[in-house]
């Protein structure tokens, strides 16, 4: 697959992912949202409900007390009232049925003494039957009027010696809470509340025994006898510690879903990370095949064409022609089993198999003799390799074929991308600091670009070289490096700058006496 397939297939797939996640945290939003205004919407129908049943509890209080302190006075009233049962019980008679008397006006008008001085004037005058019920029902009706008027009077005293009264006098605070409490319950909230009533003014009048101030950022409020003058009106302010948690959970339902989206965009993004590396891996490998392919191609020609020469009859022998193509065909032997040796060790690594033949090592000696090998090649191409091995602590524990393959490694890359316009130089350095063993080879080579820095211990990967076309190699010499220091429980890092050279430095646990 083209990467620009793959580029284009993730671009869509993440704004795809990115537009779900967006909107289901949107939706949840909402939904959250819409929560709390219900949980508003409970609290102020609560709080007005509570505020009318106070209101009517305590008219209801005040028209009792009034008449419980009046109760002398009505029972005489009753008294008068029961010697005219005709204008106090009109339901007793039909009074439509204008051609039908009833008993107990024919019995009022046997005995007239029993009815009121203006029917009986009316009656001893000569008026008739239909007359007399036409007054009493004009005389019901003006004495309705008339005391309804009156019981308006007396409601409105009753109000308004209650509206007179302090708020605090008004309010019966433990039936205030459980008010609330039953009205908080029966819209569908059971969690716990504080609350308090003050004045207009502000003065605080009463505070709910167990009241902390946790949520009092979020409070309801509702007004008390609003119908009181404003002196007289309370304030009852109401929060909830666990609101906040309460509407959460309300909503929690909705979380999994967002969880797995989640969830689901890191392991897309994830596999489309594996799928960049593995293609890279692809491309690399098919690098490493090509070079690899070039590498050993050189050495088998050199050693088909040698085998050719010798075994050619046309070809003239002697002891100098012979001994020369012998030292061909085994230079080129050499180097192919270093070539097959490298995969090979690469190979072995990746699959965790090596055995190391660790032991106690003068490291300071090892690389002196390693320079003195390496020396020769350095000065054919002339250059200069120097040391300074300061290093007073220089036992390791270590396996001294891998080390001093490390070593060669490093100094053999150092060769490899030197510069042409300079004179090659290569230093090699020991040191102590907090009980290690620090190893430094530094050239004045072509340098490593800063993108590239990073990568140079990852198998197969090769520094772009520009026009460079005499640089060989596999990819694997840097990885080999670093997986047998870390083996050795050491660190190995690079410090480059682009055109004037690179540092790598070794560090190793030196052993305590």
């Amino acid at each position: 697959m083209k990467k620009r397939t793959i580029w284009t297939i993730s671009v869509v797939m993440g704004i795809c992912f990115a537009a779900l996640l967006y909107l289901q945290v949107r939706y949840f939003e909402q939904v959250l949202e819409l929560r709390k205004q219900q949980f508003d919407s409970s609290v102020q129908r609560s709080l007005s409900q509570v505020a009318q049943k106070l209101e009517m509890e305590e008219t209801l209080k005040g028209v009792k007390e009034d008449l419980k302190g009046n109760e002398p006075m009505a029972d005489k009233e009753q008294d008068l009232d029961n010697d005219y049962d005709v204008i106090k019980k009109p339901n007793l008679y039909d009074f439509e049925q204008k051609d039908s008397i009833p008993a107990k006006i024919k019995s009022r008008l046997i005995h007239p003494s029993h009815l009121p001085k203006g029917l009986i004037l009316r009656y001893q005058s000569g008026t008739s039957i239909n007359d007399i019920s036409s007054a009493m029902r004009e005389n019901l009706k003006s004495r309705y009027l008339h005391q309804r008027v009156l019981l308006d009077k007396v409601i409105y005293s009753i109000l308004y010696n209650s509206s007179e009264r302090p708020i605090e006098d008004n309010l019966n605070f433990k039936m205030l809470d459980l008010y609330l409490k039953a009205e908080l319950t029966n819209n569908g909230i059971d969690i716990p509340y504080h609350f308090t009533v003050k004045k207009r003014s502000g003065e605080e009048i009463y505070r709910c025994r167990d009241y902390e101030t946790k949520g009092e950022e979020y409070v309801f409020r509702q007004i008390l006898m609003p119908n009181n003058p404003p002196q007289n009106t309370g304030i009852l302010s109401i929060h909830f510690p666990e609101m906040q948690s309460y509407i959460f959970k309300s909503v929690k339902f909705l979380l999994p879903s967002i969880i797995f989206t989640i969830v689901l965009l890191i392991t897309f993004i994830f596999t489309i990370y594996v799928i960049f590396r593995q293609k890279r891996l692809s491309e690399i490998k098919n690098d490493f095949i090509n070079n690899m392919t070039h590498e050993l191609k050189t050495p088998v020609s050199s050693i088909s064409l040698a085998v050719q020469m010798l075994i050619d009859p046309a070809m003239p022998k002697s002891e100098a022609s012979t001994a020369r193509l012998s030292n061909i065909i085994n230079d080129e032997t050499k180097r192919l089993r270093m070539l097959i040796e490298k995969v090979l060790q690469t190979s072995i690594f990746e699959g965790e198999k090596v055995s190391y033949k660790n032991k106690e090592i003068e490291a300071n000696k090892l690389i002196t003799d390693v320079v003195n090998t390496f020396e020769l090649k350095v000065r054919q191409l002339g250059g200069k390799l120097d040391t300074d091995l300061q290093a007073t602590e220089s036992m390791i524990y270590a396996d001294q074929m891998h080390i001093t393959n490390v070593l060669f490694n490093l100094m053999d890359n150092a060769v490899k991308y030197r510069r042409e316009d300079v004179d090659f130089h290569l230093k090699v350095s020991t040191w102590n600091e907090h009980r290690q063993l620090f190893i430094s080879i530094e050239d004045n080579g072509m340098g490593i670009k800063k993108e590239n820095l990073k990568k140079v211990f990852e198998k197969f990967y090769r520094v772009h070289t520009g026009n460079r076309h005499d640089v060989k190699g596999f990819g694997l010499g840097l990885a080999y490096v670093k997986g047998i220091i870390e083996a050795m429980h050491g660190k190995i890092q690079a410090e480059s700058e682009f055109g004037k050279g690179t540092r790598f430095i070794i560090s190793l646990p030196t052993i305590e006496e």
